[in-house]
């Protein structure tokens, strides 16, 4: 083995071991679930990344280059490769866990071990493809299929993982098991749920010690993990929100967290493609009422067509609304908007009535307060210390969040995740943005199975109906949000089609001007295009 082959052989080494750091990041945005990742991997596997090293792979194999100008042009390419990778942004990045840890070593240790087998095998080879080609070759095939190495590492490491989940869940039950005080609240939803647990850990904090679960740890081991590292002995509440993309998720987490009370923010065809109807993603979202004790309580919004057919028969059931006051214990209403935030009033049973304020815009984030307001009353919370803590509440960023340039345009960003009802609800905020130009800059909406296309239709619509300028960003919903937006007769001079964020920047800074209005509808993660 010469130098140069060496020198080749660990910079190919080096990028392979890099490239496996993307299919580990995308297997882990899929909740380390090798269907989903086996659906997204169906829609990428023909990436321009993937081609080039194929492309390199024909070029070593072939007989048009001689090996040492094909190997040299390959290890230039994994440099140029290597780069890239270590100067690439996402927006969700890969997290070093633990597990992620145990799954990158042991693809990296499975992949090296082929290559070496290879490499060093005695005798491999022939006159026309010697071992040097076929163990070079073997680096090129292991990038191009790096998302099996992964699969491989992940099914060996399975038995692992299970064991150790199992400890980590059964350490969190003796956690929750030792403070029989601690009352735990559920929060679930097809959206809204993150926003009403940031809501409600402001209002409860007036009166108690409130943890919640932080950022978006909202799986069985999120909950398993924030009790293990965050829950201390003198915190008095426990917010846990609880996700779902499957049958089963929610009941999962209430065996782990066993919550007292809790809230179903919305029954919605959010994640239908694994969900597959939305009778099963409301069967889901009432897990949380089917697993409460009998003393318990569970608040449900009743807006929702699927929250409000659905019965409560084993506790007490609390409904609220905005939309739908009929049959409703609490009820918001008189919802007015203005450049610097919302008033409303919230009427309920015994003759609750509150007039309130808060900076927070949109009627979605209007509904996610009223629940936290029902559930803070139902927890003993004075109606002065609410109003005043709704009154005080921080835009949550990202999530309809308001903010004004120097240059006088409004900045409206709800870029943290978009759904049917929230889209909606954005672009009628929007609507009410009158001195400038109403411009929405979106990719539309995901993860919505066999309606994606009508659902993103209608937000199309419904933008073509009240919006003034309308940046369609990125090619996954653009037909059908461009379809909508054509029929309602809008002007094409002011429909603008990107294919990325940054594209869509430079057609703002030749629009804006002051009085404008800009809404930054959902930013679609690493997995999308």
């Amino acid at each position: 083995m010469t130098l140069f082959q060496i020198i080749v052989y660990v910079i190919c080494g080096i990028y392979m071991i890099l490239n496996f750091k993307y299919d580990i990041q995308m297997f882990q945005q899929n909740s380390y679930r090798i269907p989903r990742y086996w659906r997204w991997l169906s829609r990428n596997l023909s990436s321009s990344w993937r081609l080039i090293d194929l492309a390199c792979l024909f070029m070593l194999f072939s007989t048009l280059v001689p090996t040492a100008a094909s190997a040299l042009i390959i290890a230039i390419v994994a440099i140029g490769k290597i780069i890239m990778i270590l100067k690439r942004k996402y927006k969700k990045p890969l997290v070093f866990t633990k597990r992620v840890w145990r799954l990158y070593i042991l693809t990296a240790l499975l992949s090296i071990g082929v290559f070496l087998a290879i490499a060093l095998s005695p005798g491999l080879g022939t006159q026309q493809y010697p071992q040097q080609v076929i163990a070079l070759g073997t680096i090129l095939l292991l990038s191009i299929c790096s998302f099996i190495p992964v699969i491989i590492a992940d099914v060996i490491l399975m038995p692992v993982e299970k064991m150790i989940n199992r400890h980590y869940i059964n350490d969190a039950k003796r956690i929750l098991r030792s403070m029989p005080s601690l009352r735990v609240i559920g929060i679930t939803g097809s959206f809204g749920k993150t926003s009403t647990k940031h809501y409600l850990q402001r209002i409860l904090s007036e009166k108690y010690d409130v943890l919640i679960t932080p950022g978006s740890y909202n799986t069985p081991m999120g909950v398993v993990r924030t009790v293990r590292e965050y829950l201390k002995p003198y915190n008095e509440v426990f917010i846990c929100e609880m996700g779902a993309k499957q049958k089963g998720d929610i009941d999962e987490i209430c065996r782990i967290a066993n919550p007292f009370c809790g809230i179903i923010t919305a029954v919605g065809p959010m994640h239908l493609e694994s969900f597959k109807s939305i009778e099963n993603v409301q069967s889901t979202k009432f897990e949380l009422a089917d697993d409460l004790p009998s003393d318990g309580f569970i608040v449900v919004n009743n807006d929702f067509e699927y929250c409000e057919n659905r019965p409560v028969t084993n506790v007490r059931e609390i409904k609220y609304g905005i939309t739908n006051p009929e049959g409703c214990d609490y009820i918001a209403k008189d919802i007015r908007y203005t450049p610097t935030g919302t008033s409303f009033t919230i009427e309920g049973k015994n003759g609750v009535k509150l007039e309130l304020e808060t900076r927070l815009l949109g009627e979605g984030n209007i509904s996610d307060l009223l629940a936290a307001t029902v559930m803070a009353i139902e927890m003993g919370v004075d109606t002065a210390k609410i109003k005043y803590a709704i009154s005080s509440i921080q835009q949550v960023e990202h999530r309809l969040s308001m903010k004004q340039t120097p240059g006088g345009v409004t900045i409206i960003d709800d870029a943290f995740n978009s759904n049917p009802a929230g889209s909606k609800m954005a672009v009628d905020v929007l609507s009410h943005f009158t001195d400038g130009k109403r411009i929405i800059v979106t990719p539309g909406m995901i993860e919505l199975g066999s309606e994606q296309f009508s659902l993103n239709e209608k937000l199309g619509q419904h933008i073509g109906e009240n919006l003034d300028v309308a940046i369609i960003v990125g090619e996954y919903n653009r037909d059908a949000i461009l379809q909508g937006i054509k029929s309602t007769g809008f002007n094409p001079d002011n429909l603008h089609i990107v294919d990325t964020f940054n594209d869509a920047q430079k057609v703002l800074a030749t629009l804006l001007k002051k009085g404008d209005t800009v809404l930054y509808e959902n930013d679609l993660p690493d997995t999308f295009k």
